[in-house]
């Protein structure tokens, strides 16, 4: 019990710790808190501090697609010699990280909703909207086409089509999300987003560095929108605000920011529980699927609700969950299981979307007369999520185009889930 209780105070408590070591070296908030917690969660689950489990367990579960043996089976399975006393201490284990996992991800996602703004950012469209969808559709198609390429290869490979939409269309938040829904095998998610890691590191290398001059051959220049000067500093002071705020951490402690949190934190709760009472009203429903599409219609309804999306601190706190949910299910995560050659597969598909709908979405955006600009950054604000914006724009020394790559991630994360959940159940039916 005492194991149990510090596995899950630690995996609450240390993403507060790597959040303050990307705050204060810049070479850690090069990799990132999320990047650094899966790095924690694989270490802690490969040098031995956690039991591990017998092929007979692992039948009991992973070959009945469940994460855990319930106690009453359990306790069956033990006393008929079956089961090993370290397949039962694992067994606990993976009960807490289960419901950890969980609970981490449903808290999270409305949190993170509560602070989109949703009228300000459609009010900056021109061609960048129009990039947006020629985006989503490139996303889409070449999913299917991989999905159809790789189907056989790839164990579950609707599953991990319908993540690599939500990963696509609005980044790591989507993904545990769809990854919950569609109930993933943890090895999986986690390789799935290990090599989007690897390929999106090399990706947005060259965005920032040789990508503005290449893709300006193709692609026309941007024009920028005729403004006068008071609304041009309105929208600079905008976006600077929300630049600034992604991962501004700072007083989130203090009083006057602490207890509007608690009443948000109590909000998400509320929205999670009516969540859970749809699920109940369609049985033939999976519920976690159910659940997800609630809380997210909800949550973005609330951001409607002025007092709601003024509450300060709530996308941070979204955030410290989803950071501490990769390390609870990166510690689920066995090395020796991970890099057996059938990952490889995993490996080639997660390429193939990744470049084929940069591929697509370049054509479109040639035909349609789309500017370099509004090309990358609102492949940025899909494939990266709004974070890495500011940094994409920098390296374009375009500050108009800001606001619409932090719309396009924005209005990733509410479609995300959607077309993530429809494609992960759809796709096995082609």
């Amino acid at each position: 019990m005492l194991s149990l209780t510090l596995l899950a105070s630690f995996c609450l408590l240390f993403p507060a710790f790597l959040i303050w070591l990307t705050k204060k070296y810049s070479f850690f908030k090069k990799i990132g808190a999320i990047v650094l917690a899966y790095a924690t969660g694989i270490l802690i689950a490969n040098i031995g501090i956690l039991p591990k489990s017998s092929d007979a367990y692992q039948q009991a579960t992973i070959g009945q697609d469940r994460a855990y043996i319930p106690k009453t089976e359990l306790h069956e399975m033990a006393e008929a010699g079956i089961l090993s006393r370290s397949d039962v201490r694992y067994n606990g284990i993976a009960m807490i990280q289960d419901s950890m996992q969980s609970a981490l991800v449903l808290l999270a996602i409305p949190l993170i909703l509560f602070s989109l703004n949703v009228r300000r950012w459609l009010r900056f469209s021109g061609k960048g909207f129009l990039s947006m969808l020629l985006a989503l559709i490139s996303i889409i198609t070449v999913v299917v086409t991989g999905y159809l390429i790789f189907r056989d290869r790839v164990e579950e490979a609707e599953k991990i089509g319908g993540m690599l939409v939500g990963l696509y269309t609005g980044g790591s938040v989507n993904l545990a999300s769809i990854a919950l829904a569609l109930n993933v095998d943890p090895h999986a998610f986690v390789m799935t987003n290990t090599y989007d890691m690897i390929v999106g590191a090399l990706l947005i290398f060259f965005f920032i560095t040789a990508g503005p001059a290449f893709f300006r051959l193709f692609l026309p220049p941007f024009e920028a929108p005729v403004s006068t000067r008071v609304q041009k500093a309105a929208a600079d002071d905008i976006d600077r605000q929300l630049t600034e705020d992604f991962d501004d951490y700072s007083g989130i402690f203090s009083r006057d920011v602490i207890i509007p949190l608690l009443r948000a934190i109590g909000l998400s709760l509320i929205i999670l529980a009516m969540g859970l009472a749809v699920s109940f009203l369609f049985p033939t429903v999976p519920m976690t699927i159910s659940v997800i599409l609630t809380i997210t219609t909800l949550g973005v309804a609330a951001s409607f609700i002025r007092p709601v999306r003024e509450i300060k601190k709530t996308f941070q706190l979204g955030m410290y969950f989803i950071v501490a949910f990769s390390i609870v299910i990166a510690t689920r995560c066995d090395l020796s299981i991970i890099f057996q050659a059938k990952y490889l597969n995993l490996l080639y598909f997660v390429s193939y979307v990744v470049f084929g709908s940069l591929f697509l979405h370049l054509l479109l955006s040639w035909i349609f007369r789309v500017p370099a600009e509004d090309y990358m950054i609102t492949t940025t604000g899909f494939v990266y999520s709004p974070p890495f914006v500011p940094m994409v724009a920098a390296a374009l020394k375009n500050r108009d185009i800001i606001l619409t790559g932090l719309a396009t991630g924005m209005i990733g994360w509410i479609i995300g889930n959607y077309i993530g959940v429809a494609f992960g159940m759809w796709l096995d039916k082609l």
